[in-house]
């Protein structure tokens, strides 16, 4: 990834500056901040979050850094007075600013869920602040693609699905990163070349209705993708009439298959996909070709997959695009990056709280984590609640063990026993400005998501109205929290 430290929006720089003048590294600007990176409500109204985008966070922390161009840039921005934004003393400072931050975050293919923090960022205030909108930006889009992915795949229970979106995706990038996340939460591959030669994701594609209509027959069409790619032979049919095209499609298959090949399959584009495909694989039964699997696109998601399911479709590979890489139905995270402890001129750790109207959208103060407890079993059972806890102020436990405070109804509360298994779900990341994290790969990545929802209770994964899962504050940080709100509230 390149150097993307202008990656940033303009009041982050102003504010970096208003903090450097306030004394400098000596003065506000160097004292430690802590903030995290968390989003507020789970999306597309389900019942969790796939985190993804740690990866892009590594390379971006790693490449930051303000270069001699950037400072040139900066030098002609002006205030409304028509003199420079800017002081030149400041665009000095930026040239020579190493990042010193600790940053703490979620593995990627970790399910997350609404008000715990994905990323934690503790260091030097000015160092902090600048990070906030590229981290937003890396972490919000993969997460919420990452998760739409994992829905899509948990609707089509086992069956492979294929990312087919980048000619709909919102330019260059979103389609690339769109093809990663989308493999994190599960996706089984990508038509996306340039996201498999770069990040090693499986590629599969198909051919076009433009091949078929450039042949004088349906049939003759697939004779020739036969004749050329009988390694990689799957037929689009519904160019003309789909059910001719199947029996078109079979023929061929037969050759095929008694020249030594194995067909790729069929794949159904337009059309009512339920009794198409079950009459595709009567067509396909009766030929001998019991084993040639059918693929469905067709601007699907994972309602449409669940109803064609339901409806007893013989689909057996689903293709999903432009409501995949575009999260068509939410559009965005609405990832926050929220201060939430300061040190004092004294050295002295301070909490920090936002209030707000809406009780959901008051922060939570401290050095956050999360403790995940679960059910014991090999490789961790299944998963029981969290509790996003204060490190400043640690755990309050008793014989009975310790409590967790639902962080919008302080009257809903889950008891978690004593000796409950559990993990911490924050890793170091960087320490002082330093890698010491080791990403795995992208593999390893989606094998961690699958896994992951798998202990979840199937309620959760319920694409509509799913059971919730229990999240809450550590009993002390809670009480910790409504006292902060009520002092600020006078």
């Amino acid at each position: 990834m390149q150097n993307l430290a202008m990656l940033t929006d303009l009041y982050q720089l102003t504010m970096a500056y208003g903090y450097w003048k306030l004394g400098g590294a000596e003065g506000l600007a160097g004292r430690e901040a802590v903030f995290h990176l968390s989003f507020r409500n789970n999306p597309f109204g389900g019942g969790f979050a796939v985190a993804a985008g740690l990866a892009s966070v590594i390379e971006y922390v790693e490449g930051f850094g303000f270069t001699a161009e950037d400072a040139a840039y900066l030098r002609e921005l002006k205030g409304n007075d028509g003199r420079a934004l800017f002081e030149e003393a400041f665009l000095e400072y930026l040239e020579g600013l190493r990042l010193g931050c600790d940053v703490d975050g979620a593995p990627e293919g970790t399910v997350v869920f609404g008000h715990e923090p994905l990323v934690r960022v503790k260091g030097p205030l000015l160092h902090c602040q600048l990070l906030e909108t590229a981290l937003l930006t890396l972490v919000n889009f993969e997460t919420l693609v990452a998760t739409k992915a994992a829905r899509v795949v948990l609707a089509a229970k086992g069956e492979p699905v294929l990312e087919f979106g980048l000619r709909r995706a919102q330019g260059v990038d979103g389609g690339l990163t769109a093809s990663r996340a989308a493999y994190v939460g599960g996706c089984a591959a990508t038509s996306n070349v340039m996201a498999g030669q770069r990040y090693g994701i499986p590629v599969k594609g198909t051919h076009a209705h433009s091949w078929v209509m450039c042949f004088g027959e349906e049939l003759e069409a697939f004779e020739a993708w036969a004749e050329v790619m009988p390694n990689n032979c799957t037929l689009l049919v519904d160019t003309y009439n789909t059910l001719e095209g199947v029996k078109h499609a079979a023929a061929v298959f037969s050759r095929l298959k008694a020249r030594g090949h194995r067909p790729g399959g069929i794949r159904l584009d337009s059309g009512d996909l339920a009794y198409l495909s079950i009459e595709a694989r009567k067509i396909l039964d009766e030929a001998g070709l019991g084993e040639v699997p059918i693929l469905a696109t067709n601007d699907l998601d994972e309602t449409i997959i669940g109803s064609l399911k339901g409806q007893g479709a013989a689909i057996g590979m689903w293709g999903v695009g432009t409501k995949l890489v575009t999260a068509y139905d939410q559009p965005a995270l609405g990832g926050v990056y929220k201060l939430s402890a300061l040190r004092n001129g004294q050295g002295k750790w301070e909490h920090k709280i936002k209030l707000s109207e809406q009780k959901a959208k008051t922060s939570i103060p401290g050095i956050l984590q999360v403790r995940r407890f679960y059910e014991p079993g090999g490789g961790g059972g299944r998963l029981i609640a969290d509790m996003i806890y204060d490190e400043l102020s640690g755990v309050m436990e008793g014989e009975e063990g310790s409590e967790i405070v639902d962080i919008v109804d302080v009257t809903r509360r889950k008891g978690i026993g004593a000796g409950t298994a559990y993990e911490e779900l924050l890793a170091p990341v960087f320490r002082a400005g330093k890698r010491v994290y080791e990403s795995p790969g992208l593999e390893r990545i989606r094998e961690r998501t699958l896994g992951q929802l798998g202990r979840l209770h199937p309620g959760i994964l319920r694409g509509i109205h799913p059971h919730e899962y229990p999240v809450g504050l550590e009993r002390g940080l809670n009480a910790l929290r409504n006292g902060l709100i009520l002092e600020m509230r006078g």
